[in-house]
């Protein structure tokens, strides 16, 4: 079995370049959208994009269930639909910060976005099926196969079923109201709110209820944060408080450094956690902090804030940060993880302002 990889420290590696084309994150000026377009929602793929014909595929139930079954596509569609708007970031987003970096995809901070996604309710499936008191966690099979670590395996990822359970894990088949995108999960994906995106699987071909803990590579191995390669670590359950600037102003095609004019500058951007509903966003002009105006509240989605900057010519640092009501705060610096996951150290921008 191969070892896990290394921290690097250096110039990225063409495997890191090659992740990078294959899996975008959203440009930062689409945080001025609640709702991100759908060619601009982060995409995080492991494997191939599988082959998938909608109108044979079938989602199967099996496992301890009193009466496992299958279903198409489009008995699916027939069921009562939901709608949720959900955010949704990757556990290594902010990784390409770290140094030593973990050698995956080089995710700065972009690997965010919010959709409304349409399907029906994990649980009802379930319920239909007869879930078995013998059932412990639920185990969902994606259709992308590969290597990861020398390990060949489907992606799969699992919940305990009290998790499972909730009302609003979903089964989905549409995305911002069109049907899912093949990069996206068509034409069945999972939607775990509140969770790092690794537990939303996509390609949804099996669901299986099992009597004991999931040992599968992404479960067991994967996604853990870890300090050190000799420990297991902790599982990447609920993402973190973290807040992000749409950055202001014109920026420098190379370094992305921001210019603006003197004056008055709006400022403004999104905030989230899983843990809790977002408290307090604080911005920041050289160090010195100041809070923000919170838009209202939306449950599963992130909180929009704005600010206003009365700006004088110079060259300064913007830094944003959030709180969420359970008393989460960000931290200033990125915390350390072998694998880059769950940074949620705060943004920083360079800006000059002219006159």
């Amino acid at each position: 079995m191969a070892s896990r990889r290394a921290p690097i420290a250096g110039r990225y590696t063409a495997e890191e370049v090659a992740l990078a084309a294959r899996n975008r994150g959203m440009p930062l000026e689409a945080l001025r959208h609640e709702l991100t377009p759908a060619g601009l929602h982060y995409l995080l793929i492991h494997f191939d994009i599988p082959p998938a014909d909608a109108s044979s595929w079938r989602l199967q139930f099996k496992g301890f269930f009193d009466k496992p079954f299958s279903i198409s596509l489009e008995e699916i569609r027939r069921l009562a639909p939901t709608t949720l708007r959900v955010t949704m970031e990757c556990a290594g987003n902010g990784r390409g910060q770290l140094s030593p970096r973990y050698p995956s995809v080089p995710w700065l901070e972009e690997g965010v976005s919010t959709a409304d996604w349409t399907g029906v309710p994990l649980a009802a499936l379930l319920q239909q099926g007869s879930l078995s008191p013998l059932a412990k966690e639920i185990v969902f099979h994606g259709a992308d196969r590969g290597f990861d670590a020398g390990v060949e395996h489907h992606f799969a990822r699992s919940l305990a079923v009290a998790q499972a359970m909730r009302d609003e894990v979903l089964v989905a088949y549409a995305m911002n109201g069109a049907p899912l995108p093949p990069q996206h999960g068509a034409p069945l994906r999972l939607v775990v709110p509140r969770w790092y995106g690794m537990a939303s699987v996509k390609w949804l071909q099996a669901i299986e209820a099992i009597d004991g803990a999931f040992d599968g590579f992404q479960q067991a191995r994967g996604y853990h944060f870890r300090r050190r390669a000799d420990e297991k670590g902790e599982p990447c359950t609920l993402m973190r408080v973290n807040c992000l600037m749409v950055p202001p102003g014109i920026p420098d095609f190379y370094s992305r450094r921001r210019t603006v004019e003197a004056g008055k500058v709006a400022l403004a951007g999104r905030a989230w956690s899983g843990s809790a509903p977002i408290a307090r966003v604080q911005w920041a002009l050289d160090g010195v902090w100041r809070d923000a105006v919170l838009a209202p509240a939306r449950d599963l989605c992130w909180r929009g804030w704005s600010a206003e900057w009365p700006a004088t010519p110079g060259t300064y640092e913007l830094a944003c940060r959030a709180t969420d009501a359970a008393g989460n705060v960000q931290p200033l610096e990125a915390p350390w993880d072998l694998s880059g996951f769950g940074n949620n150290g705060v943004q920083r921008i360079q800006v000059t302002v002219r006159a």
